[in-house]
């Protein structure tokens, strides 16, 4: 089993005012858990930039023309009080973009098992129109639009097990019966929806909301009886990862309790129902994750999994 994993230094580039959560720190933190010596057997290659065919998939042209003229030359621009604009940005989440469509050419090609993609900004809050969340483009989308357009994949699935909903994706696929999202998430919190009976346009959509305090074993029985079944039963060509970790105990911005072998659990799940469906494809893309230390240990017990099962 083979696992790749994919960065870039861009992804420092995007830059945030102090005391942001979403700040380069975290891939600074992930580099050097990645450089563990049981870590060493990673394929490992630089995310390439996103094309623009890839991107227009999901975010219209126009969108992505305003996007790029809106980053400034120098200093910091607010789409939102939450999402910000670098001279670095773009060319940060250009990366991101490319990065998950590479890992998914990797995997297609079988030139590796899976692949973890490291990268920031996240992405899954990114509506069609509508960056929010910290998120400029929505790069797992985006991936999905890639591998059904390049591979001619009928069945993408997308699950989502960060702390906050990914609305953007689940209003990207809401009446699209080729791709289905799964999420669990904390309610009440950002952005509010998410809701167990949003269940999209086709019934593709999957929402299993846990509450402020649930722990691991609330996580796991939510994703064994809602979850792990619908994506059984769906069959996908090929399972996609929005890999939150903010869902760890240690997190400023939500309060579920879940700890790092919560996250190799779920993704050892993950794989055993790719390994019967899809010949073991999974391609997974960092999205949330705060706490330094709850992020490190989560992402490496995540990559662990994928690495050995």
């Amino acid at each position: 089993m083979s696992t790749l994993l994919v960065t870039h230094p861009a992804g420092l580039s995007h830059a945030t005012p102090a005391g942001h959560p979403e700040r380069a720190d975290r891939l600074r933190v992930l580099d050097r858990i990645f450089e563990q010596e049981k870590f060493a057997h990673l394929v490992r290659d630089l995310a390439p930039r996103g094309e623009r065919e890839d991107i227009i998939r999901v975010h219209p042209g126009d969108f992505v023309d305003a996007m790029g003229e809106a980053v400034p030359q120098d200093g910091l621009v607010r789409i939102d009080s939450d999402t910000i604009l670098s001279p670095g940005s773009w060319e940060a989440a250009l990366r991101a973009v490319g990065g998950a469509c590479f890992a998914v050419d990797e995997v297609m090609e079988g030139k590796v098992t899976n692949a973890f993609v490291a990268m920031r900004p996240p992405g899954h809050h990114c509506e069609t129109r509508k960056p929010m969340g910290f998120c400029l483009m929505n790069q797992v989308a985006i991936a999905a639009r890639h591998a059904q357009a390049k591979y001619g994949l009928q069945r993408v699935a997308i699950v989502d097990f960060d702390v906050h909903h990914g609305n953007g994706t689940q209003e990207i696929f809401w009446a699209d019966d080729s791709v289905l999202y799964c999420s669990t998430h904390e309610m009440p919190l950002y952005p509010g929806t998410g809701a167990q009976g949003e269940t999209g346009a086709v019934n593709t959509i999957v929402n299993a909301p846990l509450r402020s305090g649930d722990d691991g074993a609330v996580f796991k029985e939510a994703m064994e009886t809602r979850i792990l079944p619908r994506i059984t039963s769906f069959a996908p060509d090929l399972i996609l990862i929005s890999a939150g970790f903010d869902a760890h105990v240690r997190d400023p911005l939500a309060s579920l309790r879940l700890v790092d072998t919560d996250f190799g659990w779920i993704t050892r799940r993950l794989m055993e129902i790719a390994d019967k469906k899809c010949e073991g494809r999974v391609v997974s893309l960092l999205e949330g994750g705060y706490d330094l230390e709850g992020l490190a240990t989560s992402a490496a017990a995540h990559v662990t999994a994928l690495m050995h099962g």
